[in-house]
């Protein structure tokens, strides 16, 4: 039965996190445009942008860059199902940085000196987030006696209440994984900080559509996330959680909007301190207190 859930749960979310995530990049877009004085795009500018790459001639450096491209995408998606469906939350971790890995193996697939460069840094921003993703796992299953994403629903308050100082040490490596500056090393969406796109600069057409779909659908993943802290066994809690994710999402497009790129020695050192002193202490009064 769990297994049928994980497959309606991912055929559901390849759906629905499309056209959610889609309307998030526009709504960032816009709200970016306002904070910086301008009208901004349409809403639906990014599935514009989506469906016209779809239509251009399928071209690669590499044929296996593709395959590469869509694996990462079919384990995003698959992390999306296990995650909303109520799976085990540490499974759809590791079904994510599989996809993050196939990500960046496309990238190195195509020899390209400068998506090198941006793999080797996608490599780096891994290794600084994923210390506190696990210990936000960890810290779930001292909350809530499983692992289990529906076992919040039998909580009689939410997990943040438990957990506050893993809830802001995920705060600071979501920035990270949104791919918003000061912590865009791999891949920016702003054109004035790219010469050559990073990652992504010997993708294109259908490939290039790919990683979009991709992107939005970790955004919904992601979001998802934040939305678990905030969630506890009564229907007022869905209304809590949405609001906890509006202002997070727009917290995060301000960051993005005011804060200048740092070097990747910065982004790693604070990374790993936040996982230590938050994610470490919570865990530490979970397990003693």
């Amino acid at each position: 039965m769990s297994l049928i859930s994980t497959l309606i749960g991912t055929l559901l979310f390849a759906i629905i996190a499309p056209a959610v995530g889609c309307l998030l990049a526009g709504l960032d877009r816009i709200v970016s445009a306002r904070m910086q004085g301008r009208v901004g795009p349409p809403l639906l500018q990014p599935y514009y942008d989506v469906r016209k790459l779809f239509e251009k001639e399928r071209v690669a450096v590499n044929s296996v860059e593709r395959v590469y491209v869509a694996a990462a995408l079919l384990f995003a998606l698959l992390a999306g199902g296990i995650f909303f469906s109520g799976g085990n939350f540490l499974l759809c971790v590791f079904v994510i940085t599989l996809s993050s890995l196939f990500f960046i193996m496309a990238a190195y697939s195509t020899r390209s000196p400068y998506a090198e460069v941006g793999a080797a840094r996608e490599t780096l921003q891994v290794m600084c987030y994923e210390p506190m993703v696990l210990l936000m796992a960890v810290a779930f299953f001292q909350a809530t006696g499983s692992f289990d994403v529906a076992a919040v629903l039998g909580m009689p308050h939410p997990i943040v209440c438990s957990i506050g100082l893993v809830f802001l040490g995920v705060l600071f490596i979501l920035t990270i994984k949104l791919r918003k500056s000061p912590f865009d090393l791999a891949l920016s969406h702003h054109a004035h900080q790219e010469l050559v796109r990073g990652v992504t600069t010997e993708m294109s057409g259908p490939t290039l559509g790919m990683v979009e779909i991709m992107h939005w659908c970790e955004n919904v993943l992601f979001m998802g996330w934040i939305a678990l802290f905030f969630v506890w066994g009564s229907p007022v809690s869905a209304l809590v959680a949405i609001i906890a994710v509006v202002i997070v999402y727009f917290l995060e497009v301000w960051i993005d909007n005011n804060f200048a790129r740092v070097k990747w020695q910065f982004m790693f050192k604070s990374a790993w301190i936040v996982a230590l002193v938050a994610g470490g202490v919570n865990i530490a009064l979970l397990a003693f207190l």
